[in-house]
């Protein structure tokens, strides 16, 4: 599909944060996009942005650990605004807590949004393209998914999942040589209103491990992702690096985490006693995608340009590349001709030594 195609677009989790952020991304290039998510306030906030930008947008109120629910907007998707092109992944819900504090509920309603969520939306997706044989699937996942940290094992736990699921969809749509495209997005800490909502058992609000970035890169990367068919795409150097760490070094990683994980996922300020979270029910009010950390959050990730230039990237160092190897060889073939020159080396052409001769006779 062009960039000029208007695409039918259904984004999870789009009442704030990325999805929010996300399903602004796609408005602003004419999308007709399925805003799924359990808050009116938000969805509605979500609508009113997609349609300023220029794009279309329908609201439909969706628990997404109910397959009867997300099924049913997919088709109310396609009767509105034809086949769904995209589909977003983006539902999420956390606790911030120690494991042993933490009840099995808990445990089970963080799987059935930000895991199940992810495998209903997908059912439903697969339900719309694989008969046409095209479209494009993107799970938002995380650095969580490779490595688990202090705090939040209900999560981590869940990305693992998605993470799993995702790689055993990648090789079923590969064995049929299906052209539905599948991506996995995955985050580092980011600006959103999700540390203002989660529960939490800890004494001072949570916040988002530094470095922090603004949830329209990880929209961005997201729409990148749609249209470019590329099986993982890291947002950040922090999730690279953490990937790495879990791959190369996952013992000390346990240790640094032992260290530094409880105090880098707090803010100073300690936890408002009456403050709201989204557990069970949505929190009444629009918070739009941003969280509290504008001053400190990054607008930009130079890794994920990289990320998504290779070819640009491929090109310049084959360039240098040239460019180094004139250089060199160049040099050294000039440096053999001068060493001719000067010592007489016996493979220089004859004539040029039959002419030496004679000057030299005829001294």
């Amino acid at each position: 599909m062009s960039e000029t195609d208007a695409e039918t677009v259904v984004v999870t989790g789009a009442s704030a944060g990325v999805g929010r952020a996300t399903a602004r991304e796609f408005g602003k290039r004419g999308a007709r996009v399925g805003l799924l998510a359990r808050g009116d306030d938000g969805l509605d906030g979500a609508k009113r942005e997609i349609e300023a930008a220029g794009g279309e947008a329908l609201a439909i109120p969706t628990d997404v650990s109910e397959f009867e629910q997300v099924e049913a907007a997919a088709e109310r998707v396609e009767e509105e605004f034809g086949p769904i092109d995209v589909w977003v992944n983006c539902a999420m819900t956390s606790v911030f807590s120690e494991v042993a504090d933490m009840e099995p509920s808990e445990y089970r309603r963080v799987t059935e949004v930000t895991y199940l969520g992810y495998v209903h939306g997908t059912l439903a997706a697969l339900d719309s393209m694989r008969p046409r044989d095209e479209g494009s699937i993107v799970q938002v996942g995380s650095a969580l998914a490779y490595r688990g940290i202090p705090l939040q094992s209900a999560y981590c736990a869940s990305k693992h999942a998605m993470k799993g699921f995702t790689e055993s969809l990648f090789a079923e749509l590969d064995r049929d040589d299906s052209d539905v495209s599948v991506s996995m997005v995955h985050l580092p800490g980011l600006n959103t209103p999700q540390f203002t909502w989660v529960k939490t058992r800890l004494p001072n609000e949570p916040k988002p491990v530094e470095p922090v970035y603004q949830p329209e890169v990880a929209a961005d990367a997201v729409a990148w992702a749609a249209r470019n068919d590329r099986r993982e795409l890291y947002v950040g150097r922090p999730t690279v690096k953490t990937i790495l760490g879990e791959k190369f070094v996952p013992r000390l990683l346990d240790r640094f985490l032992a260290r530094t994980g409880y105090d880098s996922q707090q803010a100073d300020e300690p936890v408002d006693p009456d403050r709201e979270h989204n557990l069970w029910e949505p929190v009444g009010e629009d918070r739009g995608a941003r969280g509290p950390y504008d001053e400190r959050a990054k607008t930009s990730s130079p890794q994920l340009w990289l990320a998504t230039h290779r070819k640009v990237v491929g090109g310049v160092v084959g360039l240098l590349a040239i460019l180094a190897g004139r250089l060199f060889f160049g040099g050294e073939a000039g440096a053999e001709d001068r060493s001719d020159r000067e010592t007489g080396d016996p493979d220089r052409p004859a004539r040029q030594v039959a002419a030496e001769a004679r000057r030299a006779g005829e001294r």
